[in-house]
C-alpha cells in the first residue's frame, strides 16, 4: 500500500466517512417532547437502535463501506475486481445509494410526535459531501492533486540522490550500502542490471519500438504515475531523490516501475535524469 497515491478528493472522502460514522451514534429520531415533560419521557434513537437499524443500515453501513472501498482502490494495486467491477466502482455505487437513502429519509414525513435528530441531519450532509467527492474526484483537477505534497522542488543530485546523502541504499542505482543488496537484483557496487543488461554498462538511449532498453531515471520534482489502462486517477507519485525503472516507452511517455513492483505511465518526462 502506498498512501502517497491518495488524492485531495480521497481526503474529502475519508473526512466525510468519519463524520458519517460519528453521526451514527447521535440521535437519528427523537420524540417531540411536550412542554414541561421530562427528557426521559422523550427518548432518542441513534442509527444503531434495534427499532431503526434495518432502515439506517442503508445510510450508515453503505456509506462507510463504500468510502472504505474507494480508499482501498487507491491503496491497492490496480486491477482488483469484485464480481466484474473495480473496488472504486463498487464504492461509488454504495455511496450514491446511501446518499439517496439519506435524502429520501430527510424528505419523508415523520409522524407528528417524532422529529429529525442531529444524527440524521449530520448523516445527510456527510453523505452529500461523500458522494460528490467520490464522483467528481476523477474529473476535477483540484481533487485529483496528491493529498500528501512533496513540498518545494528539490534539486536532484548526481544519480538522483539528495544533496549530502551518501551513495548507496534502496532506490539508488550506484554503489549499494555495504552488505545490502541493490534494488531489482543489481550487483553490489555496480549500476543496476535489468533484463540481462551487463553490470557497468551504460543504459541504452531512449528509443521507440523494439530498440527500447530499460533504464533507471530520477524525476526533478514529484510527478504522478497513472494507470496503464488510461485512467485519469494517479496510482502513485514519483518522488525526487529516488530511482525508478523505465520498462517501456509510449510516445513521449514512459512506463515506470516503482520499488513495490507497481507499473504505471509517467506522462511528464521533461527534465528526468538518467542513471
Amino acid at each position: 500500500m502506498n498512501i502517497r497515491s491518495l488524492t485531495r478528493g480521497d481526503g474529502v472522502v475519508i473526512g466525510a466517512a468519519v463524520l458519517l460514522f460519528i453521526a451514527s451514534f447521535l440521535d437519528f429520531i427523537a420524540y417531540d417532547c411536550p412542554s414541561g415533560a421530562p427528557d426521559s419521557a422523550c427518548p432518542g434513537f441513534n442509527g444503531w437502535a434495534s427499532d431503526y437499524a434495518p432502515a439506517t443500515a442503508g445510510i450508515f453501513v453503505l456509506g462507510v463501506v463504500g468510502a472504505a472501498l474507494i480508499i482501498l482502490s487507491r491503496l491497492l494495486p490496480q486491477g482488483r475486481n469484485l464480481v466484474g467491477l473495480t473496488l472504486d466502482q463498487w464504492g461509488i455505487a454504495l455511496v450514491v445509494a446511501a446518499a439517496f437513502t439519506a435524502t429520501w429519509t430527510m424528505i419523508f414525513s415523520h409522524p407528528e410526535n417524532l422529529e429529525k435528530g442531529p444524527g440524521q441531519i449530520m448523516a445527510f450532509i456527510a453523505l452529500l459531501v461523500l458522494a460528490a467527492a467520490a464522483v467528481l474526484t476523477p474529473r476535477v483537477p483540484a481533487l485529483k492533486a496528491p493529498l500528501m505534497g512533496s513540498g518545494s522542488p528539490q534539486p536532484v543530485a548526481p544519480y538522483g540522490g539528495h544533496p549530502g546523502q551518501p551513495a548507496g541504499g534502496y532506490g539508488y542505482p550506484g554503489a549499494a550500502q555495504q552488505g545490502a543488496p541493490s534494488p531489482y537484483g543489481a550487483p553490489v557496487g555496480g549500476p543496476p542490471s535489468y533484463g540481462g543488461q551487463p553490470s557497468g554498462a551504460a543504459p541504452a538511449p531512449v528509443a521507440g519500438g523494439g530498440d527500447f532498453a530499460p533504464f533507471w531515471f530520477a524525476v526533478p520534482v514529484a510527478r504522478p504515475l497513472y494507470a496503464e489502462d488510461g485512467s485519469a486517477t494517479p496510482i502513485a507519485e514519483l518522488a525526487p531523490g529516488t530511482w525508478y525503472l523505465a520498462v517501456e516507452q509510449r510516445g513521449q511517455a514512459l512506463v515506470a516501475q516503482t520499488q513495490d513492483g507497481r507499473r504505471g505511465v509517467l506522462q511528464d518526462t521533461t527534465g528526468i535524469q538518467r542513471g
